[in-house]
This record gives structure tokens, C-alpha cells and sequence, in this order.
């Protein structure tokens, strides 16, 4: 299979027994340009394979040639679904994933996300996850937007969801502002997904189908 390359969820999406699976998630902040580094590290992590789920924003920040794995987006939605026997990606994806982890999430699609709005391929996902499976979301939001009332209260339902936050840091932002709203650091974040993988080494591979 060549890197980026989207063939069918049939073969592409298969599960097997060991093997932890990470689907990671994308969206168009500046941090997402971190991709690369973020795959390349969770690879790192022993029996971990990855996907990865971008918005079309998130495309503008990171070279998909530096991803060594298949993304997914938008278009592959609507390409793979032609008659009502094919699967439905934004479903297939959620059956195959044993973690979400969003990294960037950028105020856009907290927002949806937090509203329960499911109008890309990411943020389908979501609406559909399986809550019984860790999704973790890493912030990554301007200084002065992250200090805006609703961010606290979309974070805030995010994490009523289930879902589990990966505070963001506070550091000198590239749009020169400086401030809390940065993601965590990439080491943070694969650091949280192993903790994760663990407990799924400890738990029978069957009860993860």
C-alpha cells in the first residue's frame, strides 16, 4: 500500500488481534503542521498501527507526503460510497479504532463538536463513536480565543461526553501572540495514548471487536 493512498475500508480498515489501533484526527489549526511528527512517534509505540482523519482546513498546514500513513478526508466519504451495499467510511473508521485522538482541535470544530454538528468526515466520527473507547482532544486555539467564555463551557461539554482533555500549554504562538492555547507538546500526547494502549494489552483481545 502506498503512503496516502485511500483504497476500500474493506481491506484497509481490517483489524487485527494485538495490534492497537489509533485513529488520529486533524483539524485547521497551525499546530497541525505537528502531524508528521505526532505519526511518526505513535509508531514508536510498540503494536500501534494509525489512520489519520484531516479537514479540509487542517490540508493547508502539513505536507501529506510526510505521513506515512493513509488520510483520509472529506472527498473519500463520498468517492466510496456509491450504492447502499458499500461501507460508510465515517462508520467504518469508527469500528476499526480503539482511540481517537484529535491533535490539532481547533475552536471550529470544538464547537461543533460540542454542539453535536457532523458535517465532515472528522466530525461524523465523532457523533458516531463508540463512548466505550478513549477519545482524547488536545486543544490548539489562539490565546484570545481560548479565553473566551464558550471555550471553557465547549470544552466543558466535551469532557460530559467522556471524552478526555490534553490541556493545552501556554507559550509564544506563531501568530506572535503569547498566552495559553497552544497544543500540548507532542511527547505529552503520545505519552497519554500509551497509558491507553496498556490498559488494552491488559484487557482480552476479543472484547475489543
Amino acid at each position: 500500500m502506498q503512503p496516502n493512498s485511500t483504497p476500500s475500508p474493506k481491506c484497509d480498515l481490517l483489524r487485527s488481534c494485538g495490534k492497537y489501533h489509533v485513529l488520529v484526527g486533524v483539524t485547521g489549526s497551525v499546530a497541525a503542521l505537528k502531524l508528521p511528527v505526532l505519526v511518526s512517534q505513535l509508531f514508536e509505540i510498540p503494536e500501534v498501527d494509525v489512520r489519520v482523519v484531516t479537514t479540509e482546513h487542517a490540508r493547508h498546514f502539513y505536507n501529506p507526503e510526510e505521513v506515512a500513513v493513509t488520510v483520509y478526508s472529506d472527498k473519500d466519504e463520498w468517492e466510496l460510497w456509491t450504492q447502499r451495499s458499500d461501507p460508510v467510511l465515517h462508520i467504518e473508521l469508527r469500528r476499526w479504532a480503539d482511540l481517537l485522538v484529535i491533535a490539532p482541535l481547533d475552536a471550529n470544530t470544538l464547537g461543533k463538536i460540542a454542539s453535536g454538528i457532523c458535517d465532515n468526515l472528522l466530525t461524523c466520527v465523532v457523533r458516531a463513536w463508540d463512548i466505550s473507547r478513549p477519545l482524547l482532544f488536545c486543544p490548539a486555539v489562539n490565546t484570545a480565543m481560548w479565553q473566551h467564555p464558550i471555550t471553557a463551557k465547549q470544552v466543558a461539554s466535551l469532557k460530559d461526553f467522556g471524552y478526555v482533555e490534553i490541556p493545552c500549554i501556554a507559550k509564544k504562538l506563531v501568530c506572535g501572540d503569547e498566552g495559553k492555547g497552544a497544543m500540548a507538546e507532542v511527547l505529552t500526547i503520545v505519552d497519554a495514548v500509551k497509558q491507553y494502549r496498556q490498559k488494552f494489552v491488559e484487557t482480552p483481545c476479543a472484547q475489543h471487536f
